[in-house]
């Protein structure tokens, strides 16, 4: 109720904070009417205690700021979801949207055209940093600079985002800690002043509920706040984005930004191109398989790094993009390579099949290759053969040496199934020769034991088994 909340203020008072958050709605009364007037006292006449509104939306009025506040002493408390529901954002700076007429007009529902509005944080900051004569300024390009720090607003395609919606100035949330980045106490310990006193004293203070029945809850990107859980209250979430904002601007903490579409476009094409090159290379599967894995730890390793300080890259498009590009690469290299040593076997195999020479071994294994070369009219891998950088050896093309253990390995796979080819060649030819010996010799048995039998029945003269083909007797 207004009354507790009273109290609590006046309580805080005596611990000299540089300013106060109420992270609280209080545009409908609760409690006792002294209560209420205590409050809206309370809030008039301070200068260091900021309330929080809700911006209004094309469905939703708003909800105004506690009363007696002091319209430089709004802030919103809005944060942005994404799609599944998880706070990864905050927003700097907003205005409040056209929305439908409840007759209650106020700082966050006036969409005058230059109503804007600060976020809490950003006013808590802004009021703390004043103190340390650090103020805003706005670059050449319009962006909020504070002290040396430029606030880059998101792009609508940022980092992971195929679209981040923003109309409005956002940043992204970079969290101290899923838990105990934000000391917080109870309001029982503060109303019996069992609080520290360096724990409050010229320091930011923010009040709000941290209950999960106040429904003031937002998913983090965290896997695990709390027990069993990915939550945090609201008043914490915009804890982190006010530390945020003053540690870039104190400490110089990175903030989280990205590039432009076009250079993360550019980016993944790059990465994409070395998987290519390292499959056209690194021909050997051992050897690309090793290559493979090390640019990828190497593209983790450097955008694992570039997030550390703050920039945001592709990561995972990356890593598709050389995995796709280094496999594509090999398949057609292998296809092609397949094709092009079809042709120098055919061609090396018709030269052993006779034993041709052609002339000096450079100049034979040359010839042999060109023609291969006619057929696929391509380089591939196994085009090594093809190099003017042969070594001179014999003619004869088991014999041919080579300057390249590469070019040697191709050969010698390429001689050896051609040789298997014409031995089993050979075997095939002699078993089909012995087999027509057979056939003949079988055939010419029975036509004796034909004749033999045509002798005994005495249907064939006796002499004519002994005239010679001439017709003399033998």
């Amino acid at each position: 109720e207004e009354g507790t909340l009273a109290d609590t203020s006046e309580t805080l008072e005596r611990y000299n904070p540089r300013v106060v958050g109420v992270d609280i709605g209080r545009d409908v009364p609760q409690g006792p009417p002294e209560g209420r007037t205590r409050l809206i006292e309370q809030l008039e006449s301070s200068d260091n205690t900021v309330t929080a509104c809700v911006l209004s939306s094309v469905d939703e009025p708003g909800v105004p700021a506690a009363p007696g506040t002091d319209p430089d002493l709004i802030g919103f408390a809005d944060l942005p979801i994404d799609v599944d529901n998880v706070v990864r954002r905050s927003i700097l700076v907003s205005a409040p949207a056209p929305t439908v007429d409840t007759g209650n007009s106020h700082l966050c529902n006036d969409a005058n055209a230059e109503n804007e509005v600060l976020s809490l944080s950003l006013l808590l900051s802004l009021i703390y940093l004043e103190s340390e004569n650090i103020f805003p300024e706005q670059t050449i390009w319009g962006d909020l600079q504070i002290g040396q720090t430029v606030f880059t607003p998101l792009f609508d395609k940022t980092g992971g985002y195929a679209s981040t919606g923003a109309t409005d100035y956002q940043v992204m949330l970079n969290y101290r800690a899923p838990e105990d980045a934000v000391r917080q106490v109870s309001l029982s310990e503060v109303l019996a002043e069992t609080v520290p006193r360096e724990w409050i004293e010229d320091r930011i203070v923010l009040i709000g509920y941290t209950s999960s029945i106040a429904k003031d809850i937002f998913t983090t990107p965290y896997a695990e706040t709390t027990a069993g859980s990915r939550t945090m209250p609201g008043v914490v979430v915009h804890a982190q984005a006010t530390s945020q904002i003053l540690s870039a601007v104190l400490e110089g903490r990175p903030l989280i930004h990205s590039w432009p579409e076009l250079a993360e476009i550019v980016w993944v094409w790059l990465w994409a191109l070395l998987g290519g090159l390292l499959a056209f290379y690194l021909r050997r599967i051992g050897w690309f398989t090793v290559g493979t894995l090390t640019l990828l730890t190497a593209c983790w390793g450097l955008h694992f790094g570039a997030f550390s300080q703050g920039l945001w890259l592709p990561l995972v498009p990356t890593m598709v993009a050389v995995v796709v590009s280094a496999i594509a690469t090999r398949l057609l290299d292998q296809a092609d390579q397949s094709g092009y040593a079809q042709a120098v076997y055919e061609q090396l195999k018709d030269q052993l099949r006779g034993q041709a020479h052609t002339g000096p071994n450079v100049d034979y294994l040359e010839a042999l290759v060109q023609r291969a070369r006619a057929s696929r009219q391509q380089r591939t891998g196994s085009e090594l053969l093809a190099e003017d950088s042969l070594a001179e050896s014999s003619e004869t093309p088991d014999q041919v040496l080579f300057d390249s253990p590469e070019k040697h390995a191709v050969y010698d796979q390429i001689m050896a199934r051609a040789y298997a080819d014409l031995e089993s060649e050979r075997s095939e030819m002699e078993a089909s020769k012995h087999e027509h010996k057979r056939q003949l010799q079988e055939r010419r048995i029975q036509s004796l034991i034909l004749k033999a039998r045509q002798t005994r029945s005495g249907t064939v003269p006796v002499r004519q088994l002994g005239e010679s083909p001439g017709g003399g007797s033998a």
